[in-house]
């Protein structure tokens, strides 16, 4: 039986990590100033991505933690394994990466990264590597466009429009279209330990998950997700999101207007005789 032991992780080109996180991710994206891409590997075959970069809210983090230099931390922003990996691949995997990141950028005290449970997983992954929970909250931020697809509120306004928009909403970035239901959790691993005690305010016990309500497994909220595995809950896994479920939804009805419009079709023509 294949073991989480046999995975190797090493470093690989963003175009690489790219291509198995489009195919794999829920979300279907990539982030586009990622620097550091690692790749996990079974048996000489790519079957999972991790990818890392400065935070898109840099001078807002950087403050989480007293005194970090600017490029004191790193944001781990994209997780991603496909199910050929054997089970515990994905905590072992980060384990890895992040012993890897303090031996080689010894000036990277601290990683953060953010569990999204409006779509996937409240960050399963990220307790069994030891990260913090410094914060959970409602999500103010994903927005469903007209389209169904899942947006963030930040990236609706860019260029000349971002102070137009900031005039106009008091300084405030502002979403369009209805909000996503659900909750974004924060977590902070500290690769140099003394960075630990600068940290702003206190960790919050996992307990606080299940009490605010932000339970959440493979999409699934609740008890439903509490009573799931720990695979893939970080999100990396492939599950159909409500954007996905609204393109079948609309697919399934295609094909069912299309089923009823060859029946008429064929009913309406006479039988051809046997040859």
């Amino acid at each position: 039986m294949t073991s989480a032991k046999e995975i190797e992780v090493r470093p690989i080109a963003k175009r690489d990590a790219d291509a198995l996180i489009r195919r794999v991710h829920y979300s279907g994206k990539v982030v586009r100033n990622s620097k550091l891409s690692l790749g996990v590997f079974l048996h000489g075959m790519l079957e999972g991505a991790m990818q890392l970069g400065p935070s898109l809210q840099k001078s807002n983090i950087v403050h989480l933690v007293r005194d970090t230099g600017w490029n004191g931390f790193l944001e781990l922003n994209r997780l991603a394994f496909t199910d050929a990996l054997p089970r515990n691949s994905e905590s072992r995997a980060l384990g890895i990466a992040l012993r890897m990141i303090r031996k080689n950028y010894p000036h990277i005290e601290w990683i953060i990264s953010f569990a999204d449970a409006c779509q996937c997983g409240d960050g399963t992954i990220y307790r069994a590597a030891g990260f913090l929970l410094t914060a959970i909250k409602i999500n103010k931020d994903l927005h469903i466009a007209e389209d169904g697809s899942i947006i963030h509120k930040m990236s609706q306004i860019t260029g000349r429009n971002k102070l137009q928009h900031l005039a106009a909403t008091g300084g405030r970035w502002r979403g369009t279209g209805p909000t996503l239901e659900g909750h974004t959790l924060r977590y902070i691993y500290f690769l140099n330990p003394a960075a630990r005690a600068r940290l702003v305010g206190e960790p919050l016990p996992y307990s606080a998950i299940e009490a605010r309500g932000a339970t959440m497994y493979r999409g699934v909220r609740g008890k439903q997700a509490m009573a799931g595995s720990n695979r893939h809950s970080d999100g990396a896994a492939p599950i159909p999101t409500l954007q996905r479920q609204r393109g079948m939804e609309n697919e399934t009805r295609q094909a069912t207007a299309t089923d009823a419009s060859e029946a008429a079709a064929r009913e309406s023509r006479p039988a051809q005789a046997a040859r």
